[in-house]
């Protein structure tokens, strides 16, 4: 007598619609939400040089890294390592790394500042030698009082800053694409190794010369989270 009250709850069970759960949050809110944040992107501009330091094209990677901190900020470490190139002008590499405090205004557009240090490494730039018979007499490092003409080749660093605007699309609930457009000043100490060295101290005879720059970069950027 219990076999037919068995089959048809089986069949009551097997009746029953089936229904997908809804998401507990959609992606905009989980891009919210504390947490680590990982960037990488490709950058093209340009670096301005100012008081007749030499200029030229940037063009490399980028990659940022940090987290978000609650619905309006969050903190970024930027890492730039791009080539520069102009004929007669920069000729190398720039590297380049901040701290940014980012301010999320809407759920797709970012400011950020930042604050840290860049640096210019050069080859044969292909720039004249402006003091060849003042080179050639040096016994110590010389620190040269104006930024023009600048020196044929500059291995330094020093302090840089950058403002930032981004706009980034979310995509889903990990990663977001969009681009990013910024603004960037950088106070670069440069040396130039005479290939000697002091008499009294066996210490590398440097030229140093200050060039300041500012530049603007456009980068196309992924976001995960």
């Amino acid at each position: 007598m219990l076999a037919p009250v068995a089959a048809t709850t089986a069949e009551a069970d097997d009746a029953l619609p089936f229904k997908l759960s809804l998401p507990t949050e959609d992606d905009r809110t989980a891009w919210k939400a504390p947490g680590l944040r990982l960037q990488l992107g490709l950058a093209y501009g340009r670096l301005q040089g100012l008081s007749g330091a030499p200029s030229g094209r940037i063009l490399g990677p980028i990659i940022r890294v940090g987290a978000r901190l609650d619905d309006a900020w969050s903190v970024l470490a930027s890492f730039q390592y791009a080539s520069v190139s102009a004929v007669g002008g920069l000729s190398g590499l720039r590297f380049a790394g901040t701290l940014d405090p980012t301010w999320h205004v809407t759920d797709s557009i970012d400011l950020a500042f930042g604050f840290g240090f860049a640096g210019i490494v050069e080859g044969n730039s292909g720039r004249p030698e402006p003091d060849a018979s003042g080179r050639a007499t040096l016994v110590s490092s010389y620190t040269l009082p104006k930024t023009s003409p600048p020196i044929p080749s500059c291995s330094g660093v020093g302090a840089a800053g950058l403002l930032r605007a981004s706009w980034l699309a979310v995509l889903g609930p990990i990663f977001s694409s969009g681009f990013a457009l910024e603004l960037d000043g950088q106070w670069t100490g440069c040396k130039d190794n005479l290939g000697r060295v002091e008499p009294d101290t066996a210490q590398p005879i440097y030229r140093v010369q200050w060039w300041p720059h500012w530049g603007g970069t456009l980068a196309w950027v992924a976001a995960w989270r």
